[in-house]
């Protein structure tokens, strides 16, 4: 079992902004944990506020392929600034640490493609159930990811009908099929639990992609009778890249705001504005 307990970038994610923000932990609380999880035990990160009363909506946060470095934990941060729960659980930690890594492609060969979807999503039921077990309340349950995260974000949406929102910061929403990684968003975007906003750069190279809210399909018995999940707001995210890449990023997280008050309340298309 491998842990990363090391703060700073991973080694593999350069080269790194100098505009890269550290979130002010002096309203928060911060610190390391060990969630049990199919008969291990599982690092993670989390942050709360301080001064809560009550229980807390929950976020989880997917890392990238870069593990929990310090972009995920700044993000757990800032949302705990927010008024949440954050966790960021290790979840390669059977198959190694991401810290021993120095290129992309050998990471991914050599960790990333030996973590099965199965064990990520059972270990994040965990994490839901030991964020309920810890101030977290388990009716107001969001996750969020990125890249890698992003595509283990939308699996997740279809696996747990606990969820209320769920935000993905890009990731392919198409791919080869392995044993590992047998399913895509694609072909389970009809079984959403919850609401999906899927954030996709308009210059991403692989694949023309969309911003877009998403509400659950009804299931069907036949899967030919299926209807693909239908848009709630316009065509968002290949605007910014293109014509204000600069404000990018502060408009996505205007996003995930509005995803993440949808935890605290019913949602509606309202709440889900994003504003560009």
């Amino acid at each position: 079992m491998t842990t990363t307990k090391q703060p700073g970038f991973a080694p593999a994610a350069t080269p790194h902004a100098s505009t890269a923000v550290h979130t002010s932990e002096e309203s928060i609380i911060t610190g390391e944990t060990s969630i049990p999880t199919q008969g291990e035990n599982m690092p993670a990160y989390h942050a709360r506020p301080k001064n809560a009363d009550g229980l807390l909506p929950v976020v989880i946060v997917v890392q990238e392929i870069f593990g929990v470095h310090e972009h995920i934990r700044d993000i757990c941060r800032r949302l705990a600034q927010e008024g949440y729960l954050a966790i960021a659980p290790e979840l390669y930690f059977r198959q190694g640490d991401p810290n021993d890594y120095t290129d992309i492609p050998t990471l991914f060969q050599e960790l990333v493609s030996k973590v099965p979807d199965a064990q990520v999503l059972a270990d994040l039921d965990h994490v839901a159930s030991w964020a309920a077990r810890h101030g977290g309340d388990a009716h107001r349950l969001l996750i969020t990811g990125f890249c890698w995260g992003g595509r283990i974000t939308w699996l997740y949406a279809a696996h747990n009908p606990q969820l209320k929102a769920a935000v993905a910061w890009y990731g392919k929403l198409v791919g080869q099929k392995t044993l590992n990684s047998a399913k895509y968003p694609v072909d389970i975007a009809v079984d959403l639990n919850a609401p999906v906003l899927g954030l996709y750069g308009g210059r991403i190279r692989w694949k023309p992609c969309v911003t877009r809210f998403a509400r659950p399909t009804p299931k069907r018995r036949s899967s030919s009778t299926r209807k693909p999940i239908t848009p709630l707001t316009p065509i968002i995210a290949p605007a910014i890249m293109k014509n204000r890449p600069k404000t990018a990023g502060s408009v996505c997280w205007h996003g995930l705001r509005s995803m993440a008050g949808s935890a605290r309340k019913p949602l509606s298309v309202a709440d889900m504005a994003v504003n560009h």
